[in-house]
């Protein structure tokens, strides 16, 4: 029991690299129910990306499909209710998305001269979920510029007319797009940004032969997000997804571990096939993890100990803690690093209750208090259990930045917003963010931040309820 509860420490998974692998036959109930909810915790941030890839990337008959991989496609436009396969997406800033498959030859990204004042950003993840790497207003500035994008086994140096070179520890990689949209007369000026931006393979961009092509890959069905909660078959669609991600020499241990139960690249785990107490205790095992993540948010995250800053970031950033970064996953895939944005998140109230349509809620900026960012900042409403934006009458998913001119100010100069299901009435709707009838929460964000956001000294309001 010991040993099940370290998981939430920065290593805690590690043992000695002694550990052989072997047959999941061969592995006793309680082991099994242990690694089962280890390799949950570890895996469900690769798996639950891969989902979201497939839909974007793979499958032609989803309507979220994007384009075929190395290829961008721009969204000139924010996202609203009907964008289901991303949870907690933001509606702030035109996407732009390439699914990098790196294993043939590296990607050259270009970016065109940005005018100054707007942020953008582009967003290197890999199938980890690792923020690895930036380019945009915070990272490089807003001038052009060319990026060399490789993937782990790629051994050349840097051509001419590249500024530096962005390597990647898997073969395919997610690159996230995010242009500033001041408000809704500015889209021909974002759709202009976008067309700027450019994808091309190494060889087209030095003019030389095309390498042979990379294996094609039979992608597997992703599991729907319900099923990766409780489906065995989690862990073959994991071990799909390891044979493009080399070992970390950090996780080598790890993985003999997980070998035990047939669990790693190039292995075959066959959930029909294991003895039924096995199987038993393997889906004991996943809700297990799930236990824990829930202990873990409630103790950590909706207590303020912990941020959801400490969910994204680079490998080193995040020191092999697996419960952080799989709360980052379950509660908002694809979050910046803390240096490009920090997401105040507003799960319970100023009174530790959770948040619902039923009651009415204020969050007043007292004057000189407004979020401190070189960017933007925004206040977003999710519907819950969906994680995704409310429809609603007003098409009003924010109350952000750009749109302070129009809210309404208090007889001090601060600002009071308003959320809850109905209309707050005359004089108030302007700083009205629509709630749902049941339960909710709120993020905010602040991209590019201050330091005293970064540090704390600035500290998001909470948010009150009405009697």
């Amino acid at each position: 029991m010991k040993r099940r509860q370290t998981l939430l420490g920065a290593s805690a998974l590690l043992i000695s690299p002694s550990v052989a692998p072997g047959s999941a036959r061969a592995v006793t109930p309680d082991e099994a129910r242990a690694i089962a909810r280890d390799a949950t915790i570890y895996g469900f941030p690769l798996v639950d990306s891969y989902r979201i890839q497939h839909s974007y990337f793979v499958d032609r008959g989803n309507p979220e499909f994007k384009s075929s991989w190395n290829t961008l496609t721009n969204t000139a436009r924010v996202y609203t209710p009907q964008d289901k396969a991303i949870q907690t997406p933001n509606s702030d800033t035109p996407y732009s998305f390439v699914g990098a498959d790196l294993r043939a030859e590296p990607l050259v990204l270009t970016v065109p001269a940005v005018d100054k004042g707007r942020y953008y950003s582009l967003q290197f993840i890999d199938m980890y979920t690792f923020n690895f790497a930036y380019v945009g207003s915070r990272a490089t500035g807003n001038d052009t510029g060319s990026y060399l994008l490789a993937g782990p086994r790629w051994k050349g140096t840097a051509p001419k007319g590249v500024k530096s070179v962005i390597r990647s520890e898997t073969d395919f990689v997610f690159v996230l797009y995010r242009t500033q949209l001041f408000n809704a007369d500015d889209i021909e000026n974002v759709k202009r940004i976008q067309a700027g931006y450019k994808v091309q393979a190494l060889s087209q961009f030095l003019g030389q032969p095309v390498p042979a092509a990379a294996p094609a890959v039979d992608f597997i069905k992703p599991l729907s997000t319900e099923q990766e909660r409780t489906s065995p078959d989690f862990f073959a669609i994991l071990n799909f997804i390891l044979q493009f991600c080399p070992t970390h020499p950090s996780e080598q241990a790890l993985m003999a571990r997980f070998a035990k139960l047939d669990i790693g690249a190039g292995k075959t785990f066959d959930a029909k096939a294991l003895p039924a107490e096995t199987r038993k205790a393997v889906e004991d095992g996943m809700a297990d993890a799930w236990k824990a993540f829930g202990e873990y948010k409630a103790t950590q995250l909706d207590t303020g100990k912990r941020t959801s800053g400490s969910g994204f970031g680079t490998r080193a950033f995040l020191k092999n803690d697996y419960m952080s970064r799989m709360a980052g996953a379950a509660l908002g895939i694809y979050g910046n690093a803390q240096d490009e944005a920090i997401y105040p998140v507003y799960f319970v109230d100023s009174a530790k209750q959770k948040l619902d349509g039923a009651h009415r809620y204020t969050l007043r900026f007292a004057p000189g208090q407004l979020p401190p960012v070189n960017a933007f900042w925004s206040l977003t409403l999710y519907e819950l259990p969906a994680s995704l934006l409310f429809a609603n009458p007003l098409n009003r998913y924010l109350i952000n930045s750009p749109m302070l001119p129009t809210l309404k100010r208090d007889a001090d100069g601060g600002i009071t917003l308003h959320i809850q299901n109905e209309a707050p009435g005359t004089g108030k709707e302007a700083n009205w963010l629509p709630a749902p009838k049941g339960p909710f929460f709120m993020a905010m964000r602040l991209y590019w931040p201050k330091p005293e956001a970064l540090k704390g000294t600035w500290k998001a309001p909470a948010l009150q309820r009405l009697t």
